[in-house]
């Protein structure tokens, strides 16, 4: 997954925003004004912050240890960092930015 395909399975979730409010190196995406992926313009490789149950973060971390992190700069027990290093499955990433998408629009 590239940064592009990100992008455009975030936009194809409804009523989802696209943003630059920390600079031109993080897009961000919102539903309900509030955000749910964090995606980094500039790491190699891609990286991307999203919403996460607490209990399934833990257990993400511990399947994929070189995949999925605390969030970076963000709450790390309802935050996780993923890095796209094709250790983890296309559908698993998109599962994960829906679920994030979902924990948000609940609010």
């Amino acid at each position: 997954m590239n940064l592009e395909e990100i992008r455009d399975y975030a936009l194809s979730l409804p009523n989802t925003e696209e943003s630059l409010p920390f600079g031109p190196d993080n897009l961000v995406f919102k539903v309900n004004n509030k955000m749910f992926l964090l995606l980094s313009l500039d790491e190699i490789p891609v990286k991307f912050n999203v919403k996460c149950d607490p209990d399934r973060a833990i257990d993400l971390r511990e399947e994929f240890p070189d995949s999925v992190l605390p969030g970076y700069h963000m709450n790390k027990k309802h935050w996780n960092t993923i890095v796209v290093n094709g250790q983890i499955a296309f559908a698993t990433l998109k599962e994960m930015i829906s679920d994030s998408y979902t924990l948000v629009l609940k609010k």
